[in-house]
């Protein structure tokens, strides 16, 4: 749904790990964006190396940031205001991009925003659906996080969240053991699609009563990725060879089952009718078709962005400016800093 041509033209730069990001909207239009990643840079190491990353986003950011511009048939003084990634992420990668957004800025006498980056991974749907209902429940799913999100006008609550490890984080160090290249996440879910995802039961992490009683929301999925390694590494010391697709298949579905049951229990509790998925683990194949199919026979819309949205990128820190801009919600001011660990609970720092 496009604003009026007068709305907002708010800049968006995303640096929280290995993307470098910029991108320009209007209201609910996206004008242009431009990407760079230090992805392979980081491959033969099996993870990030914050270093390589923050050298990485200090070379791309000019280019990132002129290639945004350029895109999006605007000049820099036509901005209203600068949105920029303050936290979750990587201490110094978070640190380059605030750096480039403060300079902006002071020169151009505008607005500083800085935004929550998991936030951001769910609003960034707007651009692609138009505004989000008035009261919304998020599913950020990514290397780093897990978290549903209650987004109701202009406020975020956290009401679910991981204890340990992130569903992404689970499936990369799966992929590790499985010997498939980083991040294993989208290895996996190619494998997983020519599997049997009931060929063996693998366990459901806050799933009995007694945790759903303390833990409804919250997710932990260490005794999965914990039991889908000793099962490897069982069946590699009795020389049997992995059934790469079986297993794969199996994990996953082990993972979907419990994003998708806490996901639609906690949409009844808090009465919404609309679900939002984002973050780089949206994309994996098997969540989008059991929650498309659960939440259809609950009667539930179900919103996920396109794949080019769902990994870190320019246009979802743009699109969590605009709506802050949209709700009133103060500036940063100059004098805002990286936070590695930012709350969940709000959408600007």
């Amino acid at each position: 749904m496009p604003l009026p041509t007068d709305a907002p033209l708010v800049l968006g730069i995303e640096t929280s790990c290995d993307e470098t990001g910029a991108a320009i909207v209007r209201g609910f239009d996206l004008l242009g964006d431009a990407l760079a990643s230090s992805m392979e840079e980081h491959a033969r190491f099996g993870g990030v190396i914050p270093e390589i990353a923050s050298r990485a986003h200090l070379e791309a950011m000019p280019g990132v940031l002129a290639g945004a511009v350029e895109r999006s048939g605007v000049r820099l003084s036509d901005l209203d205001a600068i949105a920029v990634t303050a936290g979750p992420g990587l201490m110094g990668s978070l640190t380059v991009g605030l750096a480039a957004a403060k300079a902006l800025a002071l020169a151009l006498d505008r607005p500083l925003y800085g935004v929550n980056h998991v936030v951001a991974h769910a609003l960034v749907d707007q651009l692609v659906n138009g505004p989000l209902p008035e009261r919304t429940l998020a599913l950020v799913v990514s290397g780093g996080h897990t978290s549903l999100l209650l987004i109701e006008g202009g406020r975020v609550v956290e009401v679910g969240a991981t204890l340990d490890d992130a569903a992404g984080e689970a499936f990369d160090k799966i992929g590790r053991v499985l010997g498939l290249p980083y991040p294993g996440g989208p290895h996996i879910d190619r494998l997983a699609r020519e599997g049997n995802p009931a060929a063996y039961r693998f366990p459901r992490g806050l799933m009995r009563r007694q945790d759903l009683e303390r833990h409804p929301f919250d997710f932990s999925f260490s005794g999965l990725k914990t039991a889908v390694a000793r099962w490897i590494e069982a069946h590699e010391d009795d020389g049997a060879p992995i059934p790469l697709a079986d297993v794969a298949a199996s994990f996953s579905e082990a993972v979907s089952d419990v994003l998708v049951a806490k996901t639609l229990t906690a949409a009844r509790e808090f009465d919404v009718s609309t679900i939002v998925v984002g973050g780089g683990f949206s994309a994996n194949s098997q969540l989008r078709e059991r929650i498309a199919a659960a939440a259809a026979r609950s009667g539930l819309e179900v919103r996920i962005p396109p794949l080019a949205l769902c990994t870190d990128n320019g246009p979802m820190i743009a699109a969590a400016g605009a709506y802050a801009l949209r709700h009133g919600l103060a500036p940063s001011g100059l004098d805002l800093g990286a936070d590695s660990a930012m709350p969940m609970g709000r959408v600007v720092a």
